[in-house]
């Protein structure tokens, strides 16, 4: 027999015979009256026939999702615990959590919800039927797959944003300003190097005295799939938090539960401080469905499971309270699972996706009804930059410097924008380019943040999804790699799992590529953006040059607060300091600020040059080498244009195509590594459209070396010019 018909029928045996647990505690002194304690028994019980639905489900075929929250249905008590409009970011076993609030909330119908979403229908009414997914926009409850602590630099972002929504206003809130910021997670996922970086920031932002109304809550049923916890070591370990507020409850016990959830959620919520709450709790029927925990698992362990089932513990509480009597709880018992078959038969029969475009449609999010704001007036800029700045806008300037410009601007014209970052505040960035904007703006929306690239993009989503436009800042483009899920696992896929529900649009500043002479290596010249190009949905933009970079910064920030989008851009940092084109002081690479009214926009490209004999197809520091090339092309008789990607993601496939048609030949400049460049697109997209004449120089299949081999593996100006001229006239090279 299947574990979860053993403990139905366990249940019913013991509550039959009496065989019932002892209570202790009184639920009015807790707050509970009779009608709370039947309610929270009935989700728990919804949440039970859910679980066991779900396996009749699969076993038919009809069902796509087995993970349950059996044996962690004392979360019930924390949800009643809450307001319906604390955000939730929930652990996947909380399915009684989410049943309980729904029954806060008008109008709700989780059984149906959940069963849609069990049998992927595209009814479902939070992922549209894309993956079995807690959560509901009405319940306040983000969706969450079950990836493993990945949500909780999130739910610390979203936490300081209550709290910084109280002195800087953002776009659209979505959270009152009491509210606090609810997350769960198992014990398992406490180990997990996302959670303890959230962990970590929580306390290091709280001990500092910096408002963040948080509460974790940590499932502890002693076991992660087939390993255990050792014993006493989750309740260590939380309790070593500094800045952390520790309480633990009996999660077996709903009047415990539910006591200490509002003593934690009231300190949380009147002290604006994190707290950890300690759930004990036991699971049952395995990790999922086709789990068996025999394999791993003593018997007598999973005896002492059962016979520690939540519901039978509530089933007692509610006997003893003078609440129910046994046939009454039975009664329920049997009604909820009627309506859960009732419910299940009709969700096997509602729609499915069918098509790619169903699936995808989802992927970018809806664009967002906000009003442009009018440009600041003209004594309120001179204010803000200073005499010094206001000349510097008149003047050629580097990348760097016109970078600063351009976000003075943006955070001028939009009080929403709140820059994170390493060292970006006081110290103004490594390269210099965020110099002056704390003193600026305030250290509010200039945060110079901990290092820790998971909680800088955690805290962004999380500031994103209560209305801020949130620019983070990623030191160098090696150090993504340590928080890369956040934008794969979390940023990007929200939309997809959410419906369009829930969108944490901003702009992620990434200081990257190569070219750095004498400095670094591989760990600050990371030349690879392959890990951002098959991410669906978000947008990946590289400047080459300081004007190129704010008017294609202004357009990240439009495709943020109106399109709700992800953009990353990737900043050159060899070109942040660069001056020169040809020879020493010639200042031919430094640009004049941009009027406020130029954008480059997303789709669009830059093409310098009439030339039809050759088409250089390039982007960032390949701009920059192109035109040192050209010259020598020039020389040689070669007519060429240098055709600026600008965008990498979502690729201008059809403007590429235009601005390279006039020509006899092309050739790709990538600075990033043969495999998994951006060329390989290119060169297929050429291919496809039956283009003849099409070559590719790029950067070796190799990491970045220091000292004077910084570019032995990278295209040259050199370089180019002798793959132009092999191209387009088999080598004849007569100056260089």
């Amino acid at each position: 027999m299947d574990r979860a018909e053993i403990v139905h029928e366990a249940f019913l045996t013991r509550l039959a015979s009496g065989d019932l647990p002892d209570v202790t505690g009184s639920a009015a002194e807790a707050g509970l009256s009779a009608a709370d304690l039947r309610a929270l028994f009935e989700a728990q019980v919804m949440s039970r026939h859910l679980d066991r639905m779900s396996r009749k489900l699969q076993a038919k075929g009809q069902g796509f999702y087995t993970i349950g929250s059996s044996g962690h249905e004392g979360n019930a008590a924390i949800a009643m615990a809450l307001r319906p409009t604390d955000p939730a970011f929930l652990h996947y076993r909380d399915a009684a959590f989410q049943i309980a609030r729904a029954g806060q909330v008008e109008g709700q119908a989780p059984l149906k919800d959940m069963l849609l979403s069990f049998t992927a229908s595209s009814e479902d009414p939070i992922s549209g039927g894309r993956h079995k997914v807690l959560g509901s926009k009405a319940l306040s409850i983000p969706p969450q797959t079950s990836t493993i602590a990945s949500h909780l630099p999130k739910a610390v972002g979203a936490a300081y944003s209550i709290g910084l929504a109280r002195k800087c206003p953002p776009l659209a809130p979505d959270y009152p300003d009491d509210a606090i910021a609810m997350c769960s997670f198992g014990d398992a996922s406490l180990n997990h190097s996302t959670a303890q970086g959230a962990l970590n920031t929580a306390g290091w932002t709280a001990w500092q005295g910096v408002p963040l109304p948080l509460l974790f809550v940590c499932e502890d049923n002693g076991i992660g799939i087939s390993v255990k916890s050792p014993d006493g070591w989750v309740g260590a370990v939380l309790r070593a938090r500094p800045g952390l507020e520790y309480m633990s409850c009996n999660g077996l016990d709903i009047v415990d539960t539910f006591a200490a959830a509002r003593k934690a959620a009231d300190h949380a919520r009147r002290r604006k401080a994190p707290v950890i709450l300690h759930m004990k709790c036991v699971r049952l029927y395995g990790h999922a469905g086709p789990d068996m925990e025999a394999a791993y698992r003593p018997q007598s362990e999973v005896d002492a499971a059962e016979r520690d089932d939540p519901l039978i513990h509530t089933a007692a509480r509610l006997i003893a309270e003078g609440a129910e009597s046994a046939d009454e709880i039975r009664a329920i018992y049997d009604r909820i699972w009627a309506e859960t078959e009732h419910a299940a038969d009709r969700a096997v029969t509602r729609p499915k996706l069918q098509t790619a475009a169903q699936v995808m449609a989802s992927i970018v999010p809806p664009r967002r009804d906000v009003t442009r704001p009018n440009a600041p007036a003209p004594e309120d800029r001179t204010a803000c930059f200073g005499a010094s700045d206001m000349r510097a806008q008149e003047i050629p300037q580097p990348m760097s410097k016109l970078i600063n410009l351009g976000l003075t601007d943006l955070m001028l014209t939009h009080p929403e924008i709140v820059m994170a970052g390493e060292d970006i505040g006081r110290k103004g960035g490594v390269y210099g380019v965020t110099k002056g904007l704390q003193g600026r703006f305030g250290a509010r929306r200039v945060i110079d943040t901990l290092l820790d690239e998971q909680s800088i993009l955690g805290l962004s989503i999380g500031m994103a999804q209560n209305g801020f436009v949130p620019i983070p800042e990623i030191q160098f483009l090696a150090y993504l790699h340590n928080a890369e899920d956040q934008v794969r696992g979390e940023a990007a896929t929200l939309p997809f799992f959410s419906n369009g529900q829930y969108t944490n649009p901003m702009v992620i500043r990434v200081a990257g590529l190569g070219y750095q002479k004498g400095f670094g290596g591989h760990f600050h010249n990371d030349n690879s953006l392959a890990v951002l190009r098959d991410i669906p949905g978000i947008v990946i933009g590289c400047p080459s040059d300081g004007a190129e970079a704010v008017r294609m910064m202004r357009e990240a920030v439009r495709l943020a607060r109106e399109e709700q989008r992800v953009v990353v851009m990737v900043e050159p940092i060899a070109l942040y300091p660069m001056r020169d084109l040809h020879k020493p002081a010639d200042g031919l690479w430094m640009r004049r600020y941009p009027d406020p009214a130029d954008v480059a926009p997303l789709g669009s490209l830059s093409v310098d040059g009439d030339g039809t004999d050759l088409a250089v197809v390039t982007y960032g520091n390949g701009v920059y080498l192109s035109h040192q090339a050209r010259k020598v092309l020039e020389m040689n008789g070669i007519s060429a244009r240098i055709v600026d990607l600008r965008w990498l993601a979502p690729l201008a496939t059809e403007a590429v195509l235009e601005a390279t048609e006039p020509c006899g030949k092309v050739l790709i400049v990538d600075e990033c590594r043969r495999t998994g460049s951006q060329s390989e697109a290119l060169m297929t997209l050429f291919a496809e459209a039956g283009r003849a004449g099409v070559a590719r120089i790029t950067a070796e299949d190799s990491f970045i070396a220091t000292g004077p081999a910084y570019g032995a593996t990278l295209p040259s100006a050199e370089s180019i010019a002798e793959a132009a001229l092999s191209l387009v006239c088999d080598g004849a090279l007569r100056a260089l």
